[in-house]
């Protein structure tokens, strides 16, 4: 007897493995799966700009060169272009903070051989009158920074305009960049999280758009261009409120955990799958807490945890 909607998951054409260098941006289902791989310590960066829901502020996030001009407002200086995180009592702090997320992301962009994005929402709420314009000199190739906020950090709702994504406008901002970076494994998702604030019809149609847009890129882009189907395990497999959260909205540990089990079965042959079960054991070592840790028990467990570690580096040097 089958008691769920099975998601057909097939062996991807380029596997991630440990030498692989991985950058996730996007809704906080990125987070959620990045923090699943770091437990079994691959190279990875995670929302450098903090979390991003839209497509467009996303790509933003990849293409900005300068921080755009700061808006006070709470006691607070806030981006635009970044999450609520990046926020601080004084200008000169959350421009540095901002600079350094960018020197971080083009850092990570650079290095990374997978980028892993998840789109969030279609909804957009657009910074009203002129644009923010970028802080300092801006180089004349640098695009314009977009309306489009990546958070709207608790200000007037009428300094806004909130409307609706289309999918020809995703694929126009995300097409350049995947022509751009042609060298990078592309694995675009689509969060399984369902933004009922914006009304649940209107959530529905908000996803359709993002899944549309996706399927555009991933069929004209490059080689290794795809999609993984959160969105459908968590719909399909998952069908049961005792897979979310209290809040009956976000999936829960146990559903975030699965589906990350169902991303191995797609992305991760059977050498990096040893070699996980070999890091993730390492991963459970660092974080065991004795009872007494003064004990020799302890002490014998984190000298046998000492030669592991050494051993482990000679593979895996950056652990």
């Amino acid at each position: 007897m089958t008691l769920t909607t099975p998601v057909p998951i097939t062996p991807a054409a380029r596997p991630i493995r440990y030498d692989d260098r991985l950058l996730f941006l996007g809704s906080c289902f990125a987070d959620s799966v990045s923090a699943c791989m770091a437990a079994y310590y691959f190279q990875l960066t995670a929302n450098p700009f903090g979390t991003l829901y839209n497509p467009l502020s996303i790509a933003q996030a990849i293409r900005l060169q300068q921080v755009p001009e700061l808006v006070e407002w709470g006691g607070l200086f806030h981006s635009m272009a970044h999450h609520g995180d990046f926020s601080c009592p004084t200008a000169a702090e959350t421009q540095t903070r901002c600079e350094e997320s960018i020197r971080r992301m083009q850092q990570a962009l650079k290095e990374a051989t997978v980028v892993c994005v998840t789109f969030g929402t279609a909804w957009v709420y657009e910074w009203k009158g002129e644009r923010l314009a970028v802080s300092g000199e801006r180089s004349s190739s640098a695009p314009e920074p977009t309306p489009v906020v990546a958070n709207c950090h608790k200000l007037p709702a009428e300094r806004f305009t909130r409307r609706r994504l289309t999918v020809e406008e995703i694929v126009a901002a995300w097409q350049p960049i995947l022509e751009m970076y042609r060298d990078k494994h592309w694995i675009f998702t689509v969060s399984p999280i369902r933004h009922l604030k914006d009304g649940l019809h209107e959530n529905q149609l908000s996803k359709a758009i993002l899944l549309q847009a996706v399927e555009q890129l991933t069929l004209h882009a490059t080689p290794y261009t795809d999609y993984f189907p959160a969105y459908e395990i968590m719909l399909d497999e998952l069908r049961d409120y005792r897979f979310y959260a209290e809040d009956m909205i976000h999936p829960s540990d146990q559903a975030v955990r699965y589906i990350f089990l169902r991303f191995a079965d797609r992305y991760f042959d059977a050498a990096t799958r040893r070699d996980m079960q070999t890091l993730h054991q390492l991963f459970l070592d660092r974080n065991h807490r004795f009872l007494h840790p003064e004990s020799k028990e302890a002490e014998a467990f984190r000298t046998r945890l000492a030669q592991k570690e050494a051993e482990i580096r000679q593979k895996f040097p950056w652990i």
